[in-house]
Formats: structure tokens, C-alpha cells, sequence
């Protein structure tokens, strides 16, 4: 991988490299690692999927309420990974973190599957459950609740963009000298770096 076949733009870049880990059907292409850390430092890493991905920013949705949610409230700071190693790629981002609009969570929430919506209400996530047969309940509560109407988006669910200050793209090579390019944010624009693998 050399300097001249990345995009000037990393969303560009890593949109390209989305496209083809979808074209080459590995199993959960947009499944990404996101790391936050609390209030004190202490990290913690998950896996999500990508739901937004433009100039903006990178975006997945989740329970504010949920062990990340937390984190971000405290530290909104993070950094996701794509694992796209059946291609021996992976892409890393980091940078600030904000809530997406009422407007968009709404947005996205209603192109959700019933199900999912129904979840989103049930689960406390992160938190303590006496078993499995108490959430299902919880379900059926809900879906009793909305029966014959549109679920709303709780108001402890919704979105986030993180804005990335960098973006790392590796692509693996024989002899761990693996090609590594960073792109870092600047006034007016984005360096690129190649980087030592």
C-alpha cells in the first residue's frame, strides 16, 4: 500500500475499505471494537456496529444508561477499531464523541425491526437480571404496552459521532512490515503519515 493509492480524506478512505470488506462478504463488515474509558482512567472495550459513517463522523447507537454510555457521559473520548483481518486490514479511529440529534436517534430507532425497538425498551443494559425469563417478560410488557401503535425511542437510548483527531489504516505484509498510514487532523485539512508497523 503506498501513499498515493489512500484518499486525501481518511472518511473517503475508510468508506473504500468498508465497500470492500461488504463486496468480499466477510461475516459482520461493519462490526467495530469500541474502546472508552471512566471517569478514572479505566478502559473498557465492546463490539458495535456501524450505523453512520460521512464527513461527520463515525455513528452507532446504544443505551446511554449502558457501561459505555456512562463512560462516554464522564470521558466523551473514544476509539473504534474494524477487524477486517480475513483481508489483513484494519482501520482505527479516535477522537471526541457527542449524542446525535433527538432527530436522528428518532430516525434510526423507527428503521428498526419491532423487536429490536421492543429490546431497546426491556433491557437495563449493563445492569443486573434475575434470569432470562424476566427479560422476556419484560418484552412481552412492552409489546403490550405499543400493541397496534409505533414504539417511540426511550429517552435512554439514541446515538454517537465520534469525530476522529486521527485515523490509522494497516494493511498486513510478510515479515510483520506491515504498510501503516496515519492521517491526523491539521488546520485546514489532514496529514498523512506513514508509520513504522
Amino acid at each position: 500500500m503506498d501513499l498515493e493509492e489512500l484518499d486525501p480524506d481518511p472518511i473517503v478512505q475508510l468508506q473504500r475499505w468498508l465497500d470492500d470488506a461488504v463486496t468480499e462478504g466477510l461475516p459482520h463488515p461493519t462490526a467495530m471494537s469500541l474502546a472508552t474509558a471512566d471517569e478514572t482512567g479505566r478502559p473498557s472495550a465492546r463490539h458495535v456496529l456501524l450505523k453512520g459513517l460521512d464527513e461527520r463522523g463515525i455513528e452507532w447507537h446504544t443505551n446511554y444508561e449502558s457501561r459505555k454510555g456512562r463512560d462516554l457521559a464522564a470521558n466523551p473520548y473514544a476509539c473504534v477499531v474494524f477487524p477486517w483481518f480475513a483481508m489483513w486490514r484494519q482501520a482505527t479511529a479516535a477522537g471526541h464523541v457527542d449524542k446525535l440529534s433527538a432527530e436522528d436517534s428518532d430516525a434510526y430507532f423507527a428503521s428498526r425491526d419491532r423487536g429490536s425497538q421492543l429490546g431497546a425498551w426491556a433491557s437495563p443494559q449493563t445492569q443486573d437480571i434475575p434470569d432470562r425469563g424476566w427479560l422476556e417478560r419484560r418484552v412481552a410488557e412492552f409489546d403490550e404496552q405499543f400493541k397496534g401503535q409505533e414504539i417511540p425511542r426511550p429517552p435512554h437510548w439514541g446515538g454517537y459521532r465520534l469525530r476522529p483527531d486521527w485515523v490509522d489504516f494497516w494493511y498486513s505484509q510478510p515479515d510483520r512490515l506491515h504498510d501503516r498510514f496515519r492521517y491526523e487532523r491539521a488546520a485546514g485539512g489532514w496529514v498523512i503519515h506513514r508509520l513504522a508497523p
